[in-house]
């Protein structure tokens, strides 16, 4: 046999023993329970990154824009865990706007009507987010708002008037 072949089988008997181990460690699955929201993220990123170089149709962005969303996401709750979900539910929506908007500016083509309807998708998520973060003491906030609402309201009132 030739050298190089013998090195060449020798490596891959090497690498195919590594696997072998690593896996037997725990290694990989260490490696799939905590980074498997990167093969959502990663090809989001990378799609992004061909429509930069144009090498990619603008369409490609909705699914940019979703996959990097919801694998940031998923990066958040497998992290910090997944009982956050009830919290961060809006980020779905928020996935789909981005991608939208994503679309809608790049392609000039397209009608004025799908850039306004991501912005209201995304302004719903984002406002559904808020709403969510704050669970039960929203009704807190909406009553100081109120109160100072009323507080602005009496004091400019007063000061253009003349009594």
């Amino acid at each position: 046999m030739n050298s190089g072949k013998e090195r060449m089988i020798g490596l891959g008997i090497i690498a195919v023993g590594l696997i072998i181990l690593l896996g037997k460690l725990g290694v990989f699955s260490f490696l799939g329970q905590y980074f498997w929201p990167l093969l959502i993220l990663v090809p989001g990123i990378i799609l992004h990154a061909l429509n930069m170089m144009r090498k990619i149709s603008p369409i490609m962005l909705l699914p940019a824009g979703i996959l990097s969303v919801y694998g940031f996401l998923f990066f958040l709750c497998n992290t910090w865990g997944w009982h956050l979900m009830v919290y961060l539910w809006p980020m779905l929506l928020l996935g789909v706007a981005v991608g939208l908007w994503e679309y809608a500016i790049n392609d000039i083509t397209l009608p004025r009507t799908l850039y306004t309807g991501s912005m209201i998708l995304g302004l719903v998520s984002i406002f559904l987010l808020i709403i969510s973060m704050l669970g039960t003491g929203i009704i807190y906030v909406v009553a100081v708002i109120l109160i100072g609402a009323g507080i602005w309201l009496m004091v400019n009132n007063r000061t253009k008037r003349k009594w």
